[in-house]
């Protein structure tokens, strides 16, 4: 819950900063920003050139293939659909994780969970409320990036243990900066002035804590039982929407995000339902 508030922050600050500069433009230099700031930190932990193994670093290049290949169709899904629509196809993401984390993984999980689950994903539609003739061709953009973040967080979670944490972030932020570095140089470069990069640089601070929390979170959490946290991504863009940008929610959208909540508070309880059962059973 608490990457998903630092990530929704930095898009809060990205969007600031979005009538002044391009996209790709924007990712480029929150990226150098972020890429900075966690090569620093990992010189200071140590981290910054850790020695691996190959299936680690397999296990690597299929992680930043999912970043780099969820990053891009993802946003060549929502510059070209309405915003609702795009979003309502990646919050299909819990939904995907969790199957795949069964199918992949072999972790366990419950019906209870999998309805949890779908009642929360039934509360996201409540809230986007996505028309049929907002969705179009760039809906299977949308779809594909779903795919790829599934292939990001499933290779997350097969990391050993004795990857730092901070080397698998700073492997992103620097596979994001390249990304906008490319993509950069084939669009017009607009004038960056010191509120841009202020802005820019508070959004990296966020990017940074959002890949570090979620990063630990996919590495040691059980993959069905964390998913539906994402979800509270909602909860965090209405709150910054109405603080930032004025945006006041609707009945609708209340109506929603209590229903996600709920589902998350719900899926919380069965956890530790079980738990507390496998304890008792256990000599």
């Amino acid at each position: 819950a608490a990457s998903m508030a630092f990530y929704v922050t930095n898009d809060s600050l990205v969007k600031l900063v979005a009538g002044n500069l391009g996209l790709f433009q924007i990712m480029f230099l929150r990226g150098l920003l972020a890429t900075a700031l966690l090569g620093l930190l990992a010189i200071k932990k140590k981290s910054i050139f850790p020695i691996l193994n190959k299936s680690d670093w397999k296990v690597l290049a299929y992680r930043t293939l999912g970043e780099v290949g969820a990053t891009l169709c993802y946003l060549t899904a929502l510059f070209n659909m309405p915003l609702a629509n795009a979003t309502a196809i990646l919050q299909a993401l819990p939904l995907a994780v969790t199957l795949g984390a069964a199918l992949f993984l072999g972790q366990t999980v419950g019906w209870r969970r999998y309805i949890a689950i779908l009642v929360g994903f039934a509360g996201v539609l409540v809230i986007v409320r996505p028309g049929s003739d907002g969705f179009n061709a760039y809906s299977m953009w949308a779809l594909v990036a779903v795919v790829f973040i599934v292939l990001r967080d499933l290779s997350t979670h097969r990391l050993s243990a004795h990857v730092p944490s901070i080397f698998v972030a700073l492997l992103t932020a620097a596979s994001i900066m390249l990304t906008g570095a490319v993509m950069s140089s084939i669009v017009v470069w607009n004038p960056v002035s010191v509120n841009d990069l202020l802005l820019l640089g508070a959004a990296a601070i966020f990017l940074i804590f959002g890949y570090l929390f979620s990063i630990m979170t996919m590495r040691v959490g059980e993959i069905s039982f964390i998913s539906p946290f994402r979800y509270t991504a909602l909860i965090w863009s209405i709150a910054l929407g109405f603080a930032v940008f004025g945006d006041i929610p609707d009945r609708w959208t209340l109506l929603g995000s209590a229903i996600v909540v709920l589902m998350g508070i719900y899926t919380f309880y069965r956890e530790r339902k079980i738990k507390n059962l496998a304890q008792t059973v256990s000599p």
